[in-house]
């Protein structure tokens, strides 16, 4: 472990660079060579790389790196609300804000900072988002990269209003992939799910995999804590863990919607996959003083296994 006390410096592990807007962004590193950066634009994760420097978040080309336009890509914070289901704009006002490093943040459990190099960000509603939301709340997000290039998001968001509120949740994540049609989900096998393109009616998930072969936008109900993205043609295969997100929203916009986003390439759609941990079909509500936990584990590893074989008690679950 003394070899790398000084790389495990908070100082040494993390750094603070500028986008060409001048916002903040931090840059994390473990001592393999992995690296991670988070926006405070949002605080959206907006890299996420491994050893060998492989990107392995999808960043949309026509994305738009300007304020208070969220970029499209990445990991999306969606709060208080995820969608459209709501009087909010789509997909809540958390990933359009300036969010501030929180410099003295209440503890974590002791293993969520031990060997990882890690920041912690902070998010207060302004006077213009009490006027659009009036509940009055702290949202404090960790973002940690472990050594072995494990990314983890923790989110705390604590009810400081003088009565209940509700919200829905969702870490929006944008995995890259090599070609939608070689890639499968397993894990999501027998579920119900609502169909977003149909008004939200309650299907079954029938495949023994799912797969893709035109535009998807499901919200899958009462997931269990791992689900595996694999593809095929990178022999890759993400691990997506999360604990306190009932619901998994997988998402591909395919070729016809992918012409309409402005901020999205026509043929884009090929090399990108939304997996999302998520809370949406019944929201979190919070008593005055009560505190919600939300978290997202991503791995990334080499698709040599079948799902069945993955050694899920070694991440923790």
């Amino acid at each position: 472990m003394g070899q790398y006390a000084t790389v495990w410096d908070q100082k040494e592990a993390s750094e603070i660079i500028k986008d060409w807007n001048g916002v903040d962004q931090v840059l994390l590193r473990n001592p393999h060579g992995a690296s991670a950066k988070i926006s405070l634009h949002g605080g959206q994760v907006i890299s996420w790389r491994n050893e060998l420097g492989e990107e392995l978040l999808f960043t949309s080309n026509k994305a738009i790196f300007k304020p208070p336009k969220s970029m499209r890509g990445g990991i999306q914070i969606c709060y208080p609300q995820f969608g459209d289901c709501g009087s909010l704009d789509q997909h809540g006002f958390a990933r359009n804000k300036i969010w501030v490093i929180d410099e003295n943040p209440p503890p974590l459990n002791s293993n969520e900072s031990l060997g990882k190099s890690f920041v912690d960000l902070l998010l207060k509603p302004s006077e213009d988002d009490l006027k659009q939301w009036p509940h009055s709340f702290e949202f404090r997000l960790r973002v940690s990269l472990a050594v072995d290039g494990d990314l983890t998001l923790t989110s705390r968001i604590r009810n400081i209003n003088g009565k209940p509120f509700s919200f829905s949740f969702a870490y929006h994540t944008y995995l890259s992939v090599s070609d939608i049609s070689e890639v499968r989900i397993e894990g999501l096998e027998t579920l119900d799910y609502l169909d977003n393109l149909s008004q939200r009616q309650l299907l079954t998930e029938q495949g023994d995999a799912i797969t893709f072969e035109s535009e998807m936008d499901r919200t899958y109900l009462r997931s269990p804590k791992v689900v595996a993205v694999l593809d095929h043609e990178r022999k890759r295969t993400y691990v997506i863990g999360k604990e306190g997100l009932p619901d998994t929203v997988v998402w591909n916009p395919w070729e016809k919607k992918s012409k309409t986003m402005a901020d999205f390439g026509d043929e884009e759609y090929k090399s990108m996959l939304c997996v999302d941990g998520a809370a949406v079909e019944r929201p979190i509500t919070l008593k005055p003083g009560e505190e919600w936990t939300g978290r997202l584990i991503l791995t990334a590893v080499k698709s040599s296994f079948c799902f069945d074989q993955l050694e899920l008690q070694s991440k923790g679950f």
